[in-house]
Formats: structure tokens, C-alpha cells, sequence
């Protein structure tokens, strides 16, 4: 019996250093977790800077990466601040957002002769949300009922469009285009503004 359980139990013990079952190049294969994930911090932070300084040239190869890390994080930064004034609108938002990347997808491969994914439209919508957060931030501690609110919110709607279509014409090469393009992304900011308003 004591024969038994020693032959069906028993590991013979390895040489300290040695792993079982281990390739010694398999380490140098794999990647950090964070990158097998799509996220990279490096490319968040220079989308960041450039959806903040509109009038910094974008990076096109930046912009082609569809990184929906950043924007997902700035929808749910939106509806924790619109809900800390009072307004749990969780449901507009996503459905805002959908609605609005479909519709600028569609939009943007009839005037475009370079193709563009939908996940790209999504990467850029979402990281020209940045300016309507720090709206929404300031209406937690101001009401934005007024002309200086009104104020604020178009020149919020206009600097989220212009740097919306400014990528957009970067990465798709639509020389010519801007206003164009940035009459439907002020509508789409547009709605994200009356949320944060009203």
C-alpha cells in the first residue's frame, strides 16, 4: 500500500534554477499585460495634449491607433460628474456616444477616400470629450443657467469640434475639410452641452 502511494505521488525534486515545463525564451515572447490590453499610458497622455492644446499639429500615426481606454474613462468621468450636480445620466451618455460614432462613421467614410474603423471615430470622439468634463466639473459648483453658462458652453462646444476635426483631418488626409467636418462633431458635443446645462 505504502509502495502504491509513493509511485503515484512521488516528484522527484528538480535542481534549484530549473522550471518545470519552461521554455527559456518564452519570457522574452510574451508581453506586459497592459499591452496585450491596448493600454498605453505614453499614447493616452499625447492624445490628451493634443485634444488640450488645439492648436498643436496631431499626430496622425497616434491618431490611427484605436485606443478606447482613455475615452471610455472620460465617459464614465462625465456621468460621475454630472450625477455628483444632481443628474444621473448614464444611459444618455452611452447612448449619445454610440449613436453619434455610427453616424460619424458613416459621415466621415462618404468624404473620405482613406478608410477609417469605427473604433478610430470612437478613439477621437471620446478624447475630445476632455474640455465638456471640465464643463461638467465647474457646474457642480456653479449653475450654468445663464449667459455666462451659455457662454461656456458654446466656447466648450467649439473647441471640442475644432479639435475633433482637426485630427480627423490629419489622420484622413481631408486637406480643405475642417468646417465640414466640424459641423457635425459641434453637433454631437452640442448634445454632451445640454446635458451638462440643463
Amino acid at each position: 500500500m505504502e509502495q502504491l502511494y509513493n509511485e503515484q505521488f512521488y516528484q522527484p525534486t528538480q535542481p534549484p534554477g530549473t522550471a518545470h515545463n519552461v521554455r527559456p525564451d518564452s519570457s522574452e515572447e510574451e508581453l506586459p499585460l497592459l499591452e496585450e490590453l491596448g493600454i498605453n499610458f505614453d499614447h493616452i497622455w499625447q492624445k490628451t495634449m493634443t485634444v488640450l492644446n488645439p492648436f498643436k499639429p496631431a499626430d496622425g500615426s497616434i491618431m490611427n491607433e484605436a485606443d478606447l481606454t482613455g475615452p471610455f474613462l472620460f465617459y464614465v468621468a462625465l456621468g460621475i460628474t454630472l450625477m455628483m450636480a444632481g443628474k444621473a445620466q448614464f444611459g444618455y451618455i452611452y447612448g449619445i456616444s454610440a449613436t453619434g460614432c455610427i453616424v460619424m462613421h458613416i459621415l466621415l467614410s462618404l468624404m473620405s477616400s482613406t478608410s477609417v474603423s469605427c473604433s478610430c471615430v470612437a478613439s477621437v470622439l471620446g478624447y475630445c470629450l476632455l474640455p465638456l468634463l471640465v464643463l461638467a466639473t465647474f457646474a457642480v459648483i456653479y449653475s450654468l443657467q445663464g449667459i455666462i453658462g451659455t457662454i461656456l458652453a458654446l466656447s466648450v462646444i467649439c473647441w471640442c469640434s475644432f479639435s475633433a476635426s482637426k485630427i480627423f483631418i490629419c489622420t484622413l488626409a481631408m486637406e480643405g475639410q475642417q468646417l465640414l467636418v466640424a459641423y457635425p462633431c459641434a453637433l454631437f458635443y452640442g448634445l454632451f452641452a445640454l446635458l451638462t446645462i440643463c
